[in-house]
């Protein structure tokens, strides 16, 4: 990538250099005060890049990354996902109550035995392919623009959720009292980085990951996605059955909330009606960020991965300097749109 923006540079014009050079800047602007941010936050702390610090950053980033590469597929093919917050939610709170301990004095189905940890997964995963799926043929089949579709479906899995959590003996409740067997699943820790334990699901979110670059990249999928997010009329031309790329991308979506509810629910270990509340802004933020285009049909993993671990930088950073909680919203919200910003000046420059 750095050889082809030197030999384009050298190629040009003495008079086009100059031009050249601020458009780069104005493109990777966003990346330069973002860095600057980060050496400015150590500067101040120095132990912002601890190595404590450091593994809560990588941490925080993979519980987070999953949710994000769901949304990535859905800004891919021009579209967004509201309802990927409270899927999380829905699907944290299922699988807290599932494995709950036995013999947990305040467990919500009393009655009903720890289910095993895979069962558990393949449940929670068919909920979030299950939404997913709605929300996929709602958009492909009536022509409805995602935003609308999935504000939708928000408020009904936010309905399911508060549902949910009156039943048994929860009586709207937090959920907890995880058995020990999940939580060790997920927060177990067989590796170490300066002394630190590195938590079990970063190594599964990693495999994840691969799985997603892998499909994204290399199958008929993956090319099939970026075409029907480029131009949908262009690709239907060309034999790619738009409705149902459509829906398998919202489908896939839902299998990564799902993901990432399940490691949700055992990660914070008390689940409640605000679990995964605003999880999809951090996740488009993210995005944006990391260079996945609301016009269509442009995203790679790398990106994502990097939206992801700046934005978990830069917050672990506001959070070392005491900057409080509310403001983060501000500056989140500042991100998103300078992100936005420059994106479409990106793609009005290359029209």
């Amino acid at each position: 990538m750095k050889l082809k923006i030197i030999e384009k540079f050298k190629a040009l014009e003495p008079s086009e250099r100059r031009t050249y050079l601020s458009e780069l800047l104005i493109s990777n602007s966003l990346y330069i005060l973002l860095a600057a941010a980060i050496i400015l936050i150590q500067c101040i702390n120095p132990r912002f890049l601890s190595w404590p610090s450091v593994v809560n950053i990588i941490s925080l980033s993979a519980a987070n990354l999953p949710i994000a590469l769901g949304i990535a597929g859905a800004i891919i093919l021009t579209g967004t996902d509201l309802s990927a917050g409270r899927i999380v939610g829905l699907v944290a709170c299922v699988a807290a109550a599932l494995l709950q301990t036995s013999g947990y004095a305040a467990k919500m189905f009393p009655g009903l035995d720890t289910l095993p940890i895979p069962l558990v997964f393949l449940l929670v995963i068919a909920i979030g392919a299950l939404v997913g799926f709605i929300n996929g043929y709602c958009t492909a089949t009536f022509h409805l623009h995602p935003f609308i579709v999935t504000l939708s479906t928000q408020l009904v899995v936010y309905g399911a959720l508060l549902l949910f959590l009156m039943s048994g003996n929860n009586n709207g409740q937090s959920i907890s009292g995880l058995d020990p067997s999940y939580t060790a699943f997920i927060k177990g820790s067989f590796l170490s980085l300066g002394g630190t334990p590195i938590p079990n699901y970063v190594w599964y979110v990693l495999g994840i990951t691969a799985i997603m670059w892998f499909v994204w990249n290399k199958t008929a999928f993956g090319k099939n996605m970026f075409a029907v997010g480029s131009n949908p009329d262009a690709a239907n031309v060309s034999g790619v059955n738009v409705k149902r790329v459509i829906v398998l991308v919202f489908m896939l979506a839902g299998v990564l909330y799902a993901v990432t509810g399940f490691i949700e629910a055992a990660r914070i270990g008390s689940n409640s009606a605000a679990t995964g509340l605003n999880y999809e802004l951090d996740a488009i933020a993210a995005c944006v960020i990391g260079g996945v285009s609301f016009v269509g049909g442009t995203g790679k993993i790398s990106g994502v991965i990097l939206g992801v671990v700046l934005l978990r930088l830069i917050f672990v950073g506001l959070t070392f300097l005491g900057i409080d909680a509310n403001m983060q919203y501000i500056i989140k919200g500042l991100i998103i749109l300078i992100a936005c910003a420059i994106d479409m000046r990106k793609y009005l420059v290359r029209r």
